[in-house]
């Protein structure tokens, strides 16, 4: 047993004595001392996380409670709202202007009625699309599906009045105007097809009925194109080569 004592005191054996202990507890004081208390709340009491908006607007504070102050001086001053606002509208920047298309649309029912070169030396194909377009559907009612032909001679035709123009003219044209003119100027043979839906055009009123409007379609496309590219006394040599083209066009319709 006296073996086993001296075992436990000698395995227990320690140099810490309770003077060390206090000498540790005086250090961990004067560092708490140091870097703030120990206890906060021992010390001083915790400050409200709330502030009434009394205590503030007692104090002098004069702004307002989450309301956050208007910058409409800094929207006013920002050079991309006057970007935006100045911009033209789509249409216009997409080349179609109504007011232009209906004073062509105009100038072609009234063969009589002196056109305008400013505006109708433009590219402004939204016309003669829908013209085209529509002559294609009168004909598919009255049972002909010439889509095909309609696009071809119409490419075929505006090439060769192109070339034709700019051999004769001084200025010069572009084959978009071309394009423009002579898509706006098919107006009366859509005439022409829509009463073709309703009677047949193979007799003799049918065949005076083309003339007309062969005639009619070319002294407009003649007019335009002579105010366009100040071709003055120059109409009839113009309003050949349409008359020719837009003959091809009556062919489809009345046959």
């Amino acid at each position: 047993m006296s073996n086993l004592e001296q075992f436990e005191s000698n395995f227990y054996q320690s140099n810490y004595t309770i003077d060390d202990q206090e000498e540790r507890y005086n250090d961990s004081d004067a560092y708490g001392n140091l870097y703030g208390p120990r206890n906060p709340r021992a010390s001083e009491q915790p400050q409200p996380a709330f502030v009434p908006p009394e205590s503030l607007m007692s104090a002098g504070y004069t702004g307002q409670f989450f309301q956050p102050t208007s910058t409409s001086d800094y929207y006013s001053q920002s050079p991309y709202i006057d970007s935006f606002d100045e911009e033209p509208p789509l249409l216009e920047e997409l080349g179609i202007n109504f007011d232009h298309i209906w004073q062509k649309t105009l100038t072609v029912l009234n063969p009589l009625k002196p056109a305008d070169g400013s505006i109708m030396n433009e590219t402004d194909l939204a016309g003669p699309i829908l013209f085209c377009v529509a002559l294609g559907a009168t004909l598919l009612l009255a049972g002909k599906v010439q889509f095909g032909y309609l696009y071809g001679m119409s490419a075929i035709g505006c090439l060769g009045i192109y070339i034709l123009l700019n051999l004769m003219s001084s200025s010069g044209v572009t084959y978009g105007c071309v394009a423009s003119v002579l898509g706006y100027c098919l107006l009366p043979m859509v005439i022409l097809s829509s009463c073709a839906v309703f009677f047949s055009l193979q007799d003799t009123i049918g065949t005076v009925l083309a003339l007309v409007i062969v005639g009619w379609c070319s002294l407009s496309a003649s007019k335009i194109f002579i105010s366009a590219l100040d071709m003055e006394g120059q109409q009839l040599l113009i309003a050949y080569p349409c008359a020719l083209l837009y003959g091809l066009f009556a062919l489809l319709t009345v046959f």
